[in-house]
């Protein structure tokens, strides 16, 4: 079996290694726009005892490092990113993709638009957020259209679990916002039952005195996260959401569910 020592993430639920993108198809800039997974030091033995042994700080990939930085996790082919890189040129852009064409594919399309505050990482992206990234330093992490995993015994594989929840509450900055979005039923009503946990304060007491998750890992306030509705962005076509190249595709006439969770700072 594979330890954390012998791989850049420790193995979870999720496939730990992201697919390798085809050599010489595209032109992903490394050191650019591209930071392949390669270029991630192992994570240290001793994350038992010392679970932010291994975190970095992402901010410093980017020509202005001072600038607030965003994550989008499962950037697809790069439209979201690329668009809101360009709209916002005062923000950074992190884009987080595991499957390597579509990393690849993104990366070369940011390139050729000369963007300089958004790049892309090919990790796992809740491994990222767990183990790599400090806290309160993300000020919006976007989350849209995510994998189903419409099989019972893969719901372990989506995004949205309690301990994502947790990880996501300790990287976001005091006000900081997770927005989700999908146009999946099954997926949604399963989110719903996550967020509702942690906006409700009994709620997420039981989920503390359930022993599920480590207390240690809990925020210490007794409702981490309000739940807003989901606010379009202004550059947005008429009956879109987020405009990314699956919205585009795959929600023609149907309004896909969306809302915010604002952190609650203690």
């Amino acid at each position: 079996m594979n330890t954390p020592n012998s791989l850049q993430f420790p193995v979870t639920s999720t496939p730990s290694t992201p697919h390798p993108p085809q050599q010489g198809k595209y032109d992903t800039a490394p050191g650019v726009i591209a930071i392949p997974r390669d270029t991630i030091p192992t994570l240290p033995d001793d994350l038992g005892t010392r679970p932010d042994a291994g975190r970095l700080d992402p901010c410093a990939w980017f020509k202005n490092p001072a600038l607030p930085l965003e994550i989008e996790i499962g950037c697809g082919k790069g439209t979201f990113i690329l668009n809101e890189s360009k709209t916002r040129p005062n923000s950074n852009f992190l884009g987080i993709e595991w499957e390597g064409e579509f990393f690849a594919y993104s990366c070369d399309r940011l390139r050729r638009a000369g963007v300089t505050n958004a790049r892309v990482l090919h990790a796992d992206a809740t491994e990222f957020l767990r183990w790599r990234t400090p806290s309160a330093l993300i000020t919006v992490i976007h989350l849209y259209f995510s994998d189903p995993w419409p099989k019972a015994k893969h719901h372990k594989n989506r995004v949205i679990q309690h301990r994502f929840l947790a990880e996501a509450w300790r990287v976001l900055a005091p006000g900081g916002e997770l927005r989700v979005v999908t146009d999946h039923d099954d997926l949604w009503a399963w989110c719903s039952e996550h967020f509702a946990t942690w906006t409700n304060a009994d709620s997420f007491a039981g989920l503390r005195a359930a022993g599920t998750i480590p207390a240690s890992a809990l925020p210490n306030v007794p409702k981490p996260f309000e739940l807003l509705p989901f606010a379009t962005l202004d550059r947005m076509s008429e009956g879109e959401v987020v405009g990314t190249n699956y919205e585009r595709k795959m929600c023609v006439g149907k309004t896909p569910h969306s809302c915010t969770l604002r952190k609650v700072s203690p």
